[in-house]
């Protein structure tokens, strides 16, 4: 709706520069917001306070101007006031906002949709958990997050590709693969002690099994160092396997799984190296390899290699960034457990040593999950196999609630997951609350059927009945939807999202409770079944981007 309060100002602007009231030598900056107090109005602007030093007149004056040009605004401005020292607030008439409306209807699943990303091509790199294990509820929360974040960016009109980037390189990997070769000599009947900082969890001692399964005793006399690839590469594929599975029954698909053991194969970190050795953005000292990361706004120089020779995880991420952009993105967005926070500003680093701008890199961190049942604390621990997995939490609470309950709070903000509210079938919870919302809609519509009444076409729906106050404060929030999308979108924020659906759900049952739908008034009734299906519209269609399903009956 603001870009359409926009264009009317622009015109009010053109017609006081026709008139001489105005010289406009540039093209200003149009802000429009909503006044806190709904009595001032539904839209004002502060245009004429930006314009009175170009204009070199008083605020006032140029808002005097303004208005009288916006008084005449088509029929779609019904009061138009000056306020304080020169701002603008505008009431719009009945017929602005039963207008767009109708364009609701006509969208329909593509309601929401914006244009703000033009295409711009981003890839979003999110998860990439190593695979060690499970993914734990912290990989949930940063899956729901990157994922909803791809369909929020994709909605407003940005290229959009989602990858996960699979660490299948390092000391982390022969951790794992001694673990499984530990477990497999355990169940085979071997005694033995087990590494205090080796993966603990039963996974690992399922993947033993089934190597047994296939292979029997064949390594039982083997050397370690002999058969440590295998057992390495068997856990990491075993790992990945179930990870990809998880996270496709959580809703989550990748358009691309980048393994980490490519740019090693083809020698995409060595070039990098190479380059930036080149450029002297690297040195030697104390036996070890470093990134002048400093020049480009880090705290310190950064270690890349080793004095053992042994490359960071750090060296090989500069390649893949590398990668990335050579792929032809426009920007890069990774999504990072809070505990990398340190890791921005390096990365911020390489890319401007790589020569790119570091705006054109962007993290977002994703903070710690705490779960809660029976208003305990659960304990969560990784290696030492104690941790809750997002599986778990899944089959506990189901796919749509551990989604929104991921998606409910700013993604940099810790998150105390309820198990038992997420469980409830009542108004407390806000999944619950807002499916039912949906679900009621599609209850009525049925109610409505019974009776003879059909929801009518955008085109030939009378829409006039609609005079309650409530019906057009749903009325407006319904098209506020696009403006959160493009808000989420530019702020890489999607808890909006959720908060957004929780209000408006809000807003229509205190309407529901107050209003008939189905009367025997039967334009009330048709103008009011069209309202609904509007609404279901935008309820069905942000649940969607939060990939969280919209049931008919519950």
């Amino acid at each position: 709706m603001k870009h359409a309060i926009k264009q009317l100002v622009r015109d009010a602007l053109e017609k006081a520069k026709n008139g001489g009231e105005l010289s406009l030598k540039d093209e200003p900056e149009i802000v429009i917001e909503k006044p806190k107090d709904q009595n001032m109005g539904d839209f004002s602007t502060n245009l004429a306070m930006t314009l009175a030093k170009a204009e070199r007149k008083n605020p006032k004056a140029i808002a005097e101007a303004l208005c009288k040009y916006l008084k005449n605004g088509a029929g779609q401005v019904a009061e138009v006031a000056m306020a304080g020292p020169g701002f603008i607030n505008l009431k719009m008439s009945p017929l602005f906002f039963l207008q767009r409306l109708l364009k609701v209807a006509e969208r329909d699943a593509d309601y929401g949709s914006c244009t703000i990303g033009k295409g711009q091509k981003i890839l979003v790199e999110f998860v990439s958990a190593n695979p060690t294990g499970p993914l734990h509820v912290g990989h949930g929360r940063g899956a729901a997050v990157g994922h909803t974040l791809c369909r929020i960016l994709k909605k407003a009109g940005y290229d959009i590709k989602a990858e996960y980037y699979v660490n299948d390189v390092g000391n982390q990997m022969n951790i794992l693969g001694r673990s499984t070769w530990y477990r497999y000599q355990e169940v085979l009947g071997k005694t033995l002690e087990f590494p205090e900082d080796h993966y603990k969890g039963d996974y690992i001692r399922d993947i033993a099994r089934d190597i047994i399964t296939k292979h029997d005793k064949e390594f039982l006399d083997k050397p370690e160092e002999e058969i440590l690839p295998f057992f390495r590469d068997y856990a990491a594929h075993w790992v990945l396997e179930g990870i990809k599975r998880d996270l496709k029954d959580f809703r989550v698909e990748f358009d691309r799984w980048f393994s980490e053991r490519t740019l090693y194969e083809d020698h995409s970190v060595d070039k990098a190296l190479d380059w930036l050795r080149e450029k002297g953005f690297i040195y030697d000292k104390d036996g070890a390899v470093w990134l002048k990361s400093s020049a480009f706004q880090d705290d310190k120089d950064r270690v890349i290699v080793k004095q053992n020779g042994e490359q960071t995880y750090f060296c090989s991420d500069i390649a893949y960034h590398q990668n990335k952009i050579n792929r032809g993105f426009d920007k890069l967005i990774d999504l990072f457990g809070a505990d990398h926070h340190g890791y921005v500003p390096r990365m911020q680093a390489v890319m401007q040593a790589l020569g790119y701008d570091r705006e054109v890199f962007k993290a977002l961190l994703v903070q710690f999950v705490t779960l809660k049942r029976g208003g305990e604390k659960v304990q969560m621990s990784t290696r030492s196999g104690e941790f809750v997995t997002l599986e778990e939490v899944v089959s506990e609470v189901g796919v749509d609630a551990t989604r929104y309950f991921f998606l409910s709070r700013s993604s940099d903000s810790h998150l105390d997951f309820d198990l038992d509210l997420a469980k409830k079938e009542t108004p407390e919870n806000p999944v619950f609350y807002i499916q039912y919302a949906h679900a009621r809609i599609c209850s009525v519509f049925r109610t409505a059927r019974e009776q003879e009444f059909e929801i009518p076409h955008h085109s030939e729906v009378d829409l006039a009945p609609l005079i309650e106050e409530e019906e057009f404060t749903l009325i407006k929030n319904i098209l506020a939807f696009p403006e959160v999308i493009e808000r989420s979108a530019l702020a890489l924020e999607v808890h909006q999202i959720s908060h957004y659906l929780h209000d408006l759900v809000a807003l229509f049952h205190s309407y529901y409770k107050k209003h008939r739908i189905v009367t025997e008034d039967r334009p009330l009734t048709q103008a009011r079944l069209f309202l609904l299906q509007c609404l279901k519209i935008t309820i069905r269609n942000g649940l969607s981007i939060m990939e969280i399903s919209a049931p008919e009956k519950m």
